[in-house]
């Protein structure tokens, strides 16, 4: 017999201890969820912002080396996606 299945009897109900690991558990999905949603949020801005800049719609600040620079705007669409992605991940169940 396995030891997973040795360490709870059939039939009885959680332990205490186990419930409170659930939720421990439970909290801590949801604050990387949470952190994974403002770090894609900010990824996705940002990647806007590079890609506005590389392809020379907003000039700012005046003196960006990013201005009217096309692999700023190719990096950016890259960075916009993966902040994309990161945004899904969070609202997955």
């Amino acid at each position: 017999m396995e030891r997973a299945e040795q360490s709870k009897p059939l039939g009885l109900p959680e332990t205490r201890r186990s419930a409170t690991a659930r939720m421990i558990c439970h909290r801590k999905d949801e604050a990387m969820k949470t952190v994974l949603l403002i770090v894609g949020i900010a990824a996705l801005l940002m990647g806007l912002l590079w890609i506005g800049q590389g392809l020379g719609y907003i000039h700012w600040p005046a003196s960006s080396f990013m201005l009217d620079q096309r692999p700023w705007a190719l990096r950016g669409v890259i960075l916009a996606v993966v902040g994309v992605v990161m945004i899904a991940l969070s609202r997955r169940r």
